[in-house]
């Protein structure tokens, strides 16, 4: 009796410090995801992915541009002939700028294949942004659901700790026996098992939780389907997610991008014409005089115009051709591959949504079905009807039926927002999360024509 007591108190703590509030007031499902928009680090990783395939941009249309570049060099010469040192300082300083006047349309096509590039990684950000704020949402649900499994798996420990007690007492005065002793200490040895394995999961859920949203989850209010955004039937989910899911427009825009990327290494076969111009200082000074070399300096300037014709570059450019090509084929079945991918994601997941919410409502009779047959089984035990074994599987029926709802329930939530996001649309303008939403354009816009500097725009 001392070890069953010490067992429920150290069980009753345990419980209470896995399951107290760590927030003064208790988290939305909505405020979780907002700060997994903000803090998850997958996530800010992305977005970096994105702003540096902004910079493509930037490099490809320097091809537009001249390139402007500066030398210089200084040489000292000592010559010692019959007796005589001979000194000779030679100096010269210029500039000179190219410009390339036709490249083959090669610099068109990279900037228009580099702007398809930005494209895609704006849709695969936003798929990604999706496939976050589902894990949060997800995550959260898991929390709550591992939580009350916890609570209830602790509720049938207490159960059953009196159950055992009320057998041993019942065979100390001869109305029970030790069958019924031993039973019922079998069944709660069996539920201190699942106690802790319960609040394990409970924790490696709160753990989860805390990778996805950044932050520990305190007291969490229950959440409810996403009903309302849902569309009437799977036909018209199916249509929305082949027009908009972001992972079908990014590999469109992929085609494109490898489509531009053909035309420019076809652009490499035709003729190059570029322009240049440039200007030097040279400077001699002879240690003593030479007639056949005279101290001073001198000013050269050229300007001139350069036409390449390519006839065989040893099979690499048409190697490069055909190795595009092949790319530009593989984009295009990769969009076949993404639309079989959402079409699979919304069929599940609205597969899942539909069986959740029945198995909620049927949950309900079961429970009430259950705890209905517990008591009456209990009465019947008290007056010698029944035993304490039928007792124990009345109460295991309760449980476990229990346990199935809180999963039932949090299965209808999550398989609403996994809806939404296999259509495209589980966003922060949809969801109306209280968070500052990033927008990639801006750096986009900041550095696509960018002429010249180090630093990027947000000062690094």
């Amino acid at each position: 009796m001392p070890f069953v007591r010490k067992t429920i108190l150290a069980a009753t703590l345990v419980s209470a410090t896995a399951l107290s509030p760590l927030a003064a007031s208790a988290e939305t499902i909505t405020g979780a995801l907002a700060k997994a928009y903000q803090y998850n680090s997958q996530l800010n990783a992305a977005r970096a992915g994105v702003r540096v395939t902004d910079e493509g941009v930037a490099i490809a249309k320097s091809g537009w541009r001249p390139t402007v570049t500066g030398s210089s060099s200084i040489d000292y010469t000592s010559t010692r002939i019959k007796g005589t040192t001979q000194n000779l300082t030679t100096g010269s300083f210029g500039i000179q700028i190219n410009q390339t006047l036709f490249d083959g349309f090669q610099t068109k096509n990279n900037v228009a294949a580099a702007e398809s590039q930005v494209k895609a990684s704006v849709e695969s950000l936003r798929n990604t942004e999706e496939n976050i704020l589902f894990n949060a949402a997800s995550a959260y649900m898991d929390v709550i659901r591992d939580r009350q499994v916890a609570a209830l798996t602790e509720q049938n420990l207490q159960f059953l700790t009196e159950q055992a007690r009320a057998a041993r007492s019942r065979f100390e005065v001869g109305e029970g026996t030790r069958t019924d002793v031993a039973q019922a200490d079998a069944s709660r040895a069996t539920a201190v098992a699942q106690l802790s394995a319960a609040r394990a999961t409970a924790l490696a859920s709160a753990a989860t939780y805390h990778q996805i949203v950044g932050d520990e989850p305190g007291k969490l209010k229950a959440a409810s389907p996403l009903a309302k955004l849902l569309p009437g039937n799977l036909d018209s989910a199916l249509a929305v997610a082949s027009a908009e899911h972001p992972a079908i427009l990014s590999t469109q825009h992929l085609v494109d991008a490898a489509a531009f990327s053909v035309k420019s290494s076809e652009g490499a076969l035709l003729p190059q014409v570029t322009a240049s111009a440039g200007i030097s200082d040279n400077y001699s000074h002879s240690s003593p005089a030479s007639s056949s070399r005279p101290n001073g300096s001198s000013t050269s300037a050229n300007i001139g115009a350069t036409l390449t014709i390519p006839i065989y570059s040893g099979g690499r450019t048409s190697a490069i051709v055909r190795r595009d090509k092949e790319s530009l084929s593989e984009a295009r079945i990769q969009v076949d591959v993404s639309r079989d991918q959402v079409r699979q994601a919304v069929v599940s997941a609205w597969t899942q949504y539909v069986a959740a919410r029945e198995s909620v409502d049927a949950n309900r009779q079961v429970i009430d079905a259950a705890q209905l047959a517990l008591n009456g089984v209990i009465e019947e035990r008290n007056v010698g009807q029944r035993t304490t074994l039928d007792v124990l599987n009345a109460q295991n029926a309760v449980i476990t039926a229990k346990i199935n709802q809180a999963s039932s329930e949090r299965d209808v939530v999550v398989a609403s927002y996994a809806i939404l996001s296999a259509m495209g649309h589980l966003s922060v303008d949809r969801l109306g999360l209280a968070v500052t939403k990033y927008r990639p354009e801006e750096h986009y816009n900041a550095v696509k024509d960018k002429w010249y500097g180090l630093r990027t725009p947000d000062g690094r």
